[in-house]
């Protein structure tokens, strides 16, 4: 793959980020609204950019692999707690999404609501992280 194109996808990636972010956020306000309609269009917008993340996040490290952290001293702690907790809790999320995303789809509200509330919080956390990840990664001279 090209260099051109595998050093945008970071950038990229952390743009999907923030539009889940974004997005989630965006969804839960407007459950709370009552505007079922613009909440599931978030939610479903929220998956797809989710899902375009991590297949630019595999095609990424599939080509490029792992990028070494640079920063020395006490940033390095803080970056791999980050990084550990934002990796663990992309792997649970994907299957709390899927669930909740099915139980939606089969309206199964009650359900639903129950895992969301454990999820919004998880997804949210991964968005965020990535991000941060990004930027200590890529944008920050140590």
């Amino acid at each position: 793959m090209s260099p051109a194109i595998l050093s945008f996808l970071p950038g990229m990636n952390a743009g999907l980020n923030a539009a889940s972010a974004l997005l989630i956020v965006l969804g839960v306000i407007f459950i709370r609204q009552g505007a079922w309609t613009a909440h599931a269009l978030c939610m479903c917008a929220a998956v797809g950019t989710s899902t375009l993340f991590l297949i630019s996040y595999l095609v990424y490290h599939f080509f490029h692999g792992a990028t070494p952290f640079p920063g020395q001293g006490w940033i390095r702690p803080v970056y791999f707690s980050i990084l550990i907790s934002h990796t663990f809790l992309a792997i649970v999320n994907v299957p709390l999404v899927i669930v909740t995303l099915t139980r939606a789809l089969k309206s199964q509200f009650e359900r639903h609501v129950k895992i969301a509330h454990i999820t919004f919080p998880i997804w949210l956390y991964v968005s965020v992280t990535g991000i941060i990840i990004y930027w200590m990664l890529y944008r920050v001279e140590w």
